[in-house]
């Protein structure tokens, strides 16, 4: 097995980045996302962000029906030039094959990280809502305030519904039901 470096997985000079690109960065620890062409290069997530992620794939995999499946950090596929991997996925059983899903899953789910955040809110939430998935929920895991902002698509377009903060619920209904509490994604980092 060879040892791929960054400058290996490069497109040719002038030529945009594509999916098959990005399917030979190294493996390094950086997360490798494309968006229409452009090479997005993520550090390693932190700890709340990594618990947050852990906790709340345990949640939705408990409510979980048998024909939907949960994961973290799974590629999905949205063009031959955009390839991005959510920090939680719901899809169905059947949609899944291969190294990335083609089909758009049912709920993704980001958490913000201090350089994530803009790109989360409006390049990502712009590119989920154009690939047509119908839930998009964008979790802080600040430990004094957590919150949960969820987006459902309405008619092409992503509406907002009431945030959650704290101690206060979110109740989701799509993909299937379930409640979150976005203190409980983090009360065991907040308890020290």
């Amino acid at each position: 097995m060879s040892v791929v470096t960054l400058t290996d997985a490069w497109p040719k000079p002038g030529e945009p980045f594509t999916v098959n690109d990005l399917d030979r960065m190294p493996d390094d620890g950086h997360r490798y996302e494309l968006l229409d062409g452009t090479l997005i290069v993520s550090p390693a997530p932190g700890p709340p962000h990594q618990r947050v992620a852990a906790v709340l794939v345990v949640l939705l995999e408990l409510a979980c029906p048998e024909e939907l499946v949960v994961f973290p950090n799974v590629g999905v596929r949205i063009g031959p030039r955009s390839a991005l991997e959510p920090d939680v996925v719901v899809a169905r059983a059947a949609d899944v094959s291969g190294a990335r899903l083609a089909r758009p899953p049912l709920l993704v789910a980001e958490i913000l990280s201090p350089d994530s955040a803009l790109r989360d809110l409006n390049l990502k939430k712009a590119a989920y809502e154009r690939f047509g998935i119908p839930s998009y929920w964008v979790i802080d895991p600040d430990l004094g305030q957590p919150s949960l902002r969820a987006f459902e698509l309405v008619n092409g377009e992503y509406r907002e519904e009431p945030q959650a903060a704290g101690d206060v619920p979110f109740r989701a209904e799509r993909p299937f039901p379930v409640e979150i509490v976005p203190s409980r994604l983090v009360a065991k980092l907040r308890a020290r």
